[in-house]
């Protein structure tokens, strides 16, 4: 015994229906589309702020560096200047730092260490 074939169901929906789900559909793509570009375009905008980012933290570690070598060698010279301003004025000239004056030797360290 055979079984008679089905026919095959008809739609209910109307072919003006199938059209507009087809457009609605394609509308659906369009933004999904759009916003998979948005994205993109998102991700590339944090990408180069991030790469302009680590830019600008090593030019601050450049300057920090420098600024730590600056002050360095300028805390050096002020000293060298504040030694020989202090000999120039003190006691009438005579000089601070004398290996036979202790304590104005001691003085002398005293003050530079407080300015450093």
């Amino acid at each position: 015994m055979q079984t008679p074939s089905k026919q095959p169901e008809r739609s209910s929906m109307t072919h003006e229906e199938e059209e507009d789900i087809l457009h609605d559909i394609s509308k659906l793509q369009d933004q999904v589309q759009q916003m998979s570009l948005s994205q993109k375009l998102t991700e590339a905008k944090i990408n180069g702020v991030e790469s302009k980012i680590k830019g600008v933290e090593a030019k601050l570690d450049d300057l920090k560096i420098d600024l730590k070598k600056y002050f360095k060698t300028d805390m050096a010279g002020l000293k060298t200047d504040l030694t020989n301003f202090l000999q120039e004025i003190l006691t009438n000239g005579e000089k601070v730092v004398k290996e036979t004056h202790d304590a104005n030797k001691k003085m002398l360290i005293m003050i530079s260490s407080t300015l450093m």
